[in-house]
This record gives C-alpha cells, structure tokens and sequence, in this order.
C-alpha cells in the first residue's frame, strides 16, 4: 500500500460568490457536534473529546430524536462520521498536540454495531512528545469508493495531507498522496460519488471559516485536481461537519462558541 509520495502542492482558487446560509440552533447535547451523516430525514452527528461515545439523530429544525451509546469504543477525540451503503465509520483521530499512539476509526454496520477497528499511524512521525504547530491532526474523513480519504488538520504549514486508508479492520501506516494548500485548518470532508464531488471545511487562526470543492475528485486524480475556497461569513463559530445535498447545497454545523449555541447551516452556493 502506498509505495510512493506524489509531492503536489494543490493552490485555491478563491472564487466570487453568493452563499446563503440558514442557519438552526442545535440543542446543548451535540455542543461540541463534529460530524454529519444522513439516514432518512434525520442527521447523525457525534461530539468530540468532550463526550461519552455516543452518536445523535436530529431533525433539519434541530429537534433531538435519540441517541446511541456505544459501550466498547472509546471517545478520545471523535472528529468525524463518514458512511457508505453498509457502514458507517468514525474517525478518533483527533491530536491536537501530535502525543497519541492510538489513532484508529471504528467500523459500524448499517445498524450501528461495532464491526471493526482501523488503526493508523504517520510514516513521518518518529516522536510523540507535545507539539502546538504540527501536522500529525486530522478532523477530516470521506469514504471514496472502495477507501477512506483522510484530510490533516496541519497547524505548522495550514497545506492539508491527503492520505488513503482501506476501508478494513487492520493496522495501516500513512503516507500522503498529495498536499492541498488550503492556508486553513481543515475540519470536516464529505464525497458525493454521483457528483463525483469532495468538500471541505476549514478555518484560519483569526477565525475565518472556508468552504471548499474539489470537483470532478476521482475523475481528475490526485495530479489534477482544481481546489476551489469560498469564505463563510459567519463569526463566532468554527464549523467543524459537512454534508453534501445536492450539487449547491450543503449542510454544515457548528461547535458551541464564546456561550453561544451550536448551529446547523444550510449553505447554499450560487457562482457568479
């Protein structure tokens, strides 16, 4: 797996364009929300280090329905959900100062019981002692057919590592395939395989949040690949989830900040 690194610095592209957001209060539960699936009309969504593993279902006007535990995982740092027709997979791969060993994402089935465990580790990582600036975090997590793509969290050079992982139980070391320049901290990744369509989110140190696309994801290949960056406008907040719904419209969340409450945005893009 993985013989060889593609050194390829992907540049955005800002592009001029309307967005328009709506934006939902989401209940105190899923403050620290740092995922987003779809099943049927409800959302999934999950907290990160700051919760009990646990997953959440809401509705689109931020109605909590339920909840499941889940009382043989861990929640070290949970910081997103992804899914396919069969599975959903979690990824506790957040490490914010580069000090844990046990990075792994956890495989559940369509009925949400523990199938499996991923576990992952960096090629380029030799030393585990705390670091602020590093490029050993990820918050990013998309499955792209037959594997998961993986999106750092790089606080030393904000250029996010692309990484591929196989979507089985076993223990993998990454290597990056590519580097995005998205000069952001990127959170969240979501794949439309019928749109063929890969979006990120992501903000800066200053608190600017961005949206991002890379269209055309399989179809261009990693050397090809155009990365497109809109700016949110939206302060206080750090969105951390997406989901694509159609092609211009994508649902993003929030985590509580500065008292205030977590949020559900329904961003709407129009290029001019």
């Amino acid at each position: 797996m993985m013989r060889y690194v593609l050194v390829l610095f992907l540049f955005p592209i800002t592009v001029v364009a309307q967005l328009k957001l709506t934006s939902t209060p989401l209940p105190k539960e899923i403050e620290e929300t740092s995922g987003l699936e779809r099943r049927g009309d409800l959302f999934i969504t999950h907290n990160d280090s700051g919760d009990d593993p646990r997953i959440y279902f809401f509705t689109e006007e931020g109605s909590l329905v339920k909840s499941i535990a889940f009382y043989t995982l861990k929640n070290k740092d949970w910081e997103d959900l992804a899914a396919d027709e069969d599975h959903y997979y979690i990824a506790d791969t957040g490490n914010n100062y580069a000090t844990r060993e046990n990075l792994r994402i956890y495989i559940l089935d369509s009925e949400f019981n523990h199938e499996g465990t991923i576990k992952i580790k960096y090629a380029a990582q030799t030393t585990f002692s705390k670091e602020s600036l590093n490029e050993y975090d990820a918050e990013a997590l998309a499955v792209v057919g037959d594997e998961l793509v993986l999106f750092s969290k790089n606080r030393k050079t904000l250029q996010s590592a692309l990484y591929r992982i196989p979507k089985t139980p076993g223990e993998y070391t990454l290597r990056p395939e590519t580097f995005l320049a998205t000069n952001a901290l990127v959170t969240a990744a979501d794949y439309n395989p019928a749109l063929d369509l890969m979006v990120l989110t992501g903000y800066t140190f200053n608190g600017d949040q961005f949206f991002y696309t890379l269209k055309d994801f399989v179809k261009l290949g990693w050397e090809h690949l155009e990365l497109k960056r809109y700016l949110i406008p939206v302060k206080p907040a750090q969105i951390e989830a997406v989901k694509i719904d159609t092609a211009s419209r994508f649902w993003i969340t929030s985590e509580s900040e500065e008292k205030g409450t977590p949020r559900l945005f329904l961003l709407e893009l129009n290029e001019e």
